[in-house]
Formats: C-alpha cells, sequence, structure tokens
C-alpha cells in the first residue's frame, strides 16, 4: 500500500440525499485509474456513519467491482463491535480485501476494553484489521503489543498526530506490522511522519485533485528530495486548504465533496449533520484549487 496515496472515495449522493450508486462507480473507477496504493471505500470521508446497510453493501460492491484486483478495496466497519461485525459481513460478501476499524462511537474507554473491541470483531470476520485511533481511540504501547497479537490484525491508522506516541508504538510492534499516517490533510505532516517509520498516508485530496495528491507523492519519495516541490506545494494549497477547512466543524469532508463537483465529479451533497460550504467558502475554495492544479501543470 505505500507504493501510491490511500485513496478515500466519496459517497455519490442524489440533491434529495439518496445513494446515487452511477456516481459512486463514475467517481471510484476516476479514482482507481490513478494507481493509488488502496482504495478505502465507505470511511470518514466516504460518509460511512451516514449509510445504512443496504447502501453500505452497494458502495463496498460498486469499488470491489471497480478494482478488479488493481487495488486492495479496504471498506470501513464502525460503531460497537457487534454493529461492526455486521458491516464486516457485507464487505466479506462484497468482496473486500481488509476493514479499516473506525473509532467507536460516542464513549470513552479504557486500553482494555479498546483491545476488546477488536478482538470481539477480529472473531467475527476472516477479513485482516487494520484499527484506526482518532478522538475517544489512543492507544499505548502495550496496548499496541496486545493488538498485533490478535490473528487478523493487522495494522494501525494514526490520526492523532503525537508523534512521541507514535514513534513509542513503532518501536513496540512486531515486525511487518503496517502504519498509516491518516491525519486530516496528511500531507502537511507527512515528512514529519515518515521519520518515525510511518511513510503511507491517506489523502483527501485525492478524492478531487489526484493530480496534486500524485505530484506531492511524487516529490516526497524523489531519491534526491525535491524539497522545492513539497513546500510550494505545502505552502500555496495544503496550508491554505487546512486553514479553509477548520473555519467550520465537518469541512474536512463537504469541502472535499465541493472540490470533487468543481472537477465534475458526480459525488453530490453531503448528508446531514454535515452542511455544504458556504457560497463565501466555496468561491475562495475554487480560486484556491485552481492555485494548487496550476503548479502541477493541471487545469480546473
Amino acid at each position: 500500500m505505500a507504493g501510491g496515496v490511500l485513496s478515500f472515495p466519496l459517497t455519490s449522493f442524489h440533491d434529495d440525499g439518496s445513494l446515487d450508486p452511477a456516481g459512486f462507480r463514475t467517481h471510484v473507477a476516476a479514482r482507481i485509474a490513478t494507481t493509488p496504493g488502496a482504495v478505502f471505500p465507505a470511511c470518514g470521508t466516504g460518509e460511512f456513519f451516514s449509510l445504512d446497510e443496504d447502501e453500505y453493501r452497494t458502495v463496498v460492491t460498486v469499488a470491489v467491482e471497480e478494482a478488479a484486483g488493481r487495488v486492495p478495496v479496504v471498506a470501513g466497519v464502525g460503531y460497537g463491535w457487534a454493529q461492526a461485525a455486521r458491516f464486516a459481513r457485507i464487505a466479506e460478501d462484497a468482496g473486500a480485501d481488509a476493514l479499516l476499524v473506525l473509532p467507536h462511537y460516542l464513549v470513552a474507554a479504557p486500553q482494555d476494553g479498546l483491545v476488546a473491541q477488536l478482538e470481539q470483531l477480529a472473531t467475527r470476520t476472516r477479513l485482516p484489521l487494520i484499527a484506526y485511533q482518532r478522538g475517544q481511540v489512543a492507544f499505548t504501547a502495550s496496548s499496541l503489543k496486545r493488538i498485533a497479537a490478535i490473528p487478523g490484525v493487522i495494522g494501525l491508522k494514526d490520526g492523532h498526530s503525537d508523534l512521541d506516541r507514535l514513534q513509542r508504538l513503532t518501536l513496540a510492534a512486531p515486525e511487518g506490522f503496517l502504519f498509516f499516517n491518516g491525519a486530516s490533510t496528511a500531507e502537511i505532516q507527512a515528512r514529519a511522519y515518515a521519520t518515525v517509520g510511518v511513510p503511507a498516508y491517506s489523502s483527501a485530496v485525492h478524492a478531487f485533485a489526484p493530480e496534486i495528491a500524485n505530484a506531492f507523492f511524487t516529490a516526497l519519495h524523489d531519491r534526491d528530495g525535491d524539497d522545492k516541490t513539497i513546500e510550494k506545494l505545502l505552502r500555496d494549497f495544503y496550508v491554505p486548504l487546512v486553514e479553509l477547512r477548520d473555519r467550520v466543524p465537518g469541512y474536512a469532508v463537504s469541502l472535499v465533496k465541493a472540490a470533487a463537483r468543481l472537477r465534475g465529479q458526480p459525488v453530490g451533497p453531503v448528508r446531514a449533520p454535515l452542511t455544504d460550504p458556504s457560497a463565501a467558502d466555496l468561491a475562495e475554495l475554487t480560486t484556491l484549487l485552481t492555485t494548487g492544479l496550476d503548479l502541477v501543470g493541471a487545469a480546473l
């Protein structure tokens, strides 16, 4: 999966809020065509929290069909382990390759409970599991050793960006255990994550501008170190994007969808409780997207 950016496609909805399978097929096919390291349908960016089980089945099935074995398909599952197991069975039947275990719903939990959550789910699916620590989920080094020993748990996606903690986790992990940078707009911290042994990262930008996401990835992995390109993209595109994203809760998803619509992708609006960007923020996003595309020789 470290051979390309990890792509988190958007789930397409019609204007009335109903699922748009054809739109999603077009969108996910376009993502896969740009050769990401893996595709992660029905995760946070894909509004997993707003999908019912039938919609989830459709989304994962379409992603698997469009991937056609060319890239791994890692489907999101979540809530408590009992509900996560229901989604896991659907993902298995749909042909997914692995599961990303999203943070559980609402309550804080002790380390023993976080470990038990994965233990319970692992006994109920044949698919490999990648834990996602974010929000109320944060593993200690000793807990990391415990979850890495659970049959089927193969990796950890980190969304806390606490590099001291993350370094302790990577040192505690067995050889071959996978780690991913899952910070919001992960490119901002990609170089820092790489210094603690976590070069693989997810890219929300890939959902609307794979040209920018792939240019950044290429520069980051340039054998001679293309710092000039990295810093130009960070300064003129990624940092302003983060500043815009941070203005309104939920913009981490709704801005991405708005940008995809600007590129002609049939993704539709977000579902409540998320809201689409204001007219002023959309105008700013348009200018920013145009700038970012121009930096990599692409057009809106």
